[in-house]
């Protein structure tokens, strides 16, 4: 029972790091109602000019905040020279502007800062807490509980924004039909900008904690692919739903890993490793089939 309690609270707290990611599609799909596949590319930008600004002299914190300036300029950017383009476009056109915008930064960034994996150190020590494991006997790592209250943290805030400001509320008109909030004059450029600011500061966080974890390295963009599981999960439209599906995915990653391949290797010869990397994605198709719209999504009914 001990060990199965320490594979389930490490597979949780490892899922709060897929929310991370998963955050930062869900504000864009809030405020566009697209898919932003630049997203893992976004996180690898924002971890590498935090650790390209620390090569020059710069202290972490002060490295964090201009990594979040050099973020604000990329949505300045992206709304001048790609959004501001497409409105009222289909949700395909803008889907493939990001898939654009996204081979962009992932040659942008090494162009900056140099392609060599660095490390990087948020001073959280990735250890056993003694307090708890002398308590009761179970690892609890303190990297994973800090990350896991940073994004509670964060969740609890952006709530807040989208459902208690007026900038929120806007965010969700805009995301219904761009050109009906153009008519009531809420400003879309102006909107596009705040969300993709707000996309590039989760995406920066995610990347700090992934950095430090596995190292500041072009790996990090592939951290996209693990939140589209969370993501199918929670629905793409929910910020709670981003962290329950995590949760999920996570402690189920973790699960069948351990308890998956002693099933089958017990029914069957052969060796069923590697359970992890293909076992979120079936656990969401399966979802799919069930309930399309996730957890916390959007049910559509289409009226004849």
């Amino acid at each position: 029972m001990q060990f199965f309690m320490e594979i389930l609270i490490g597979g949780l707290l490892s899922g709060v790091m897929y929310s991370l990611v998963a955050l930062g599609f869900v504000l864009i799909f809030k405020a566009s109602g697209v898919f932003n596949f630049a997203q893992g590319a976004m996180v690898y930008f924002a971890a590498l000019s935090v650790v390209g600004l620390m090569e020059r002299g710069l202290p972490l914190w002060l490295a964090a905040i201009g990594a979040f300036g050099v973020m604000v300029l990329l949505s300045l950017a992206t709304e001048r020279f790609v959004l501001r383009k497409l409105v009222n476009q289909s949700p395909i056109t803008l889907f493939m502007a990001t898939i654009g915008l996204s081979f962009f930064l992932e040659g942008l960034a090494p162009l900056l800062w140099g392609n060599e994996v660095r490390a990087l150190s948020l001073g959280i020590v990735d250890e056993p807490i003694a307090s708890i494991m002398d308590s009761t006997g179970v690892l609890v790592s303190r990297f994973d509980l800090a990350a896991a209250g940073i994004a509670a943290v964060l969740v609890a805030l952006l709530a807040l924004f989208f459902k208690a400001t007026r900038i929120g509320r806007a965010l969700r008109a805009v995301a219904d039909d761009h050109q009906a909030a153009l008519s009531l004059g809420i400003p879309l450029q102006r909107i596009w900008v705040v969300v993709w600011s707000v996309s590039g500061f989760v995406a920066l966080v995610a990347g700090m904690l992934w950095g430090s974890r596995n190292g500041v390295q072009f790996a990090l963009t592939m951290t996209a692919l693990k939140a589209l599981p969370v993501l199918i999960l929670g629905g793409f439209t929910s910020i709670p739903g981003a962290i329950v599906g995590g949760l999920i995915i996570g402690a189920a990653e973790k699960l069948a890993e351990i308890y998956v391949p002693q099933l089958l290797e017990s029914q069957f010869s052969g060796n069923f490793g590697g359970i992890e990397g293909w076992f979120p994605y079936v656990f969401a198709l399966l979802f799919l089939l069930v309930r399309p719209e996730g957890l916390f999504g959007e049910r559509h009914i289409d009226r004849v």
